[in-house]
């Protein structure tokens, strides 16, 4: 029962380490696609708008 439980942990641990690893990637890919540009462009500007 112990080992049983061990072995599920291991893979628990893994997966969810590759889970993060990858949802990590997909930020960063988002972040610096070159598409992505104006919009992060436009939003950095925002603190900087006078409103009337």
């Amino acid at each position: 029962m112990n080992e049983t439980y061990e072995l599920l942990a291991g893979f628990a641990q893994t997966g969810g380490l590759l889970y993060f690893m990858a949802i990590f990637a997909g930020v960063v890919l988002y972040a610096v696609w070159p598409g992505n540009k104006g919009t992060f462009e436009e939003a950095s500007q925002i603190p900087l708008r006078e409103d009337d």
